[in-house]
């Protein structure tokens, strides 16, 4: 049976969702350095805004208990307003379900604060109603380790599939002849991917080439 699963992402066949990277929400992350959980999500973040894929940001109580989303995020789309919820689940919050399916994509990239509760909870909502949810899991993070670790695991077990952000972004690449956004991407790179980007930076400084 063909499984559309085995279709690589594409800008054109998925949709990037970042979830609750609040300040609140990132005191009680302890399953990664919280710097590298914001690196990586910006990372994912101007992957999306390169390709052009849909977006989109979540926030849980903002104003109330949370904070705002965090500034290196908002930078990336400064024009466009999280979606506010009271809810856990951001399944069951009507504008952003209706978000969701206003992207027209069936393929669902998600990372979210924390691991356990904003990414599992709709990550498995939105399995149930048929959508593929790729989590990325280095932009994700959770209260302790063994919570981020298990909700990974219940994730897979209810059918996710788990990538990173850089593995994001060069699926979507996915040729360094593509031009259009070779330049983009390689500058993300130097940005954002620490010991890669030293690579990079050391390649072009040295030698003016294109290194993939």
């Amino acid at each position: 049976m063909f499984n559309d699963k085995q279709d690589l992402l594409t800008p054109d066949n998925s949709a990037i969702i970042l979830i609750d990277h609040q300040p609140q929400m990132l005191f009680g992350s302890q399953s990664n350095d919280r710097q590298t959980i914001i690196n990586n999500t910006v990372g994912l973040a101007k992957t999306a805004k390169v390709f052009n894929a849909p977006t989109i940001l979540t926030t849980v109580a903002a104003k109330s208990f949370s904070g705002p989303i965090h500034p290196a995020i908002q930078a990336v789309f400064p024009e466009q307003e999280p979606i506010d919820r009271t809810s856990m689940n951001s399944w069951e919050d009507e504008n952003f379900v209706a978000a969701v399916k206003a992207t027209g994509r069936k393929k669902l990239i998600m990372a979210a604060l924390w691991t356990e509760v904003c990414l599992a909870f709709p990550t498995i909502s939105a399995l149930k109603d048929g959508y593929e949810v790729y989590i990325v899991t280095d932009a994700s993070a959770g209260t302790t380790t063994e919570a981020h670790d298990m909700s990974v695991q219940r994730m897979i077990q209810a059918g996710a599939i788990p990538v990173t952000w850089l593995s994001v972004m060069l699926e979507y690449q996915r040729d360094w002849a593509r031009g259009e956004t070779y330049d983009a991407v390689m500058d993300v790179a130097l940005q954002n991917t620490g010991a890669y980007g030293a690579g990079i930076f050391y390649a072009h400084t040295m030698f003016g080439g294109h290194e993939g």
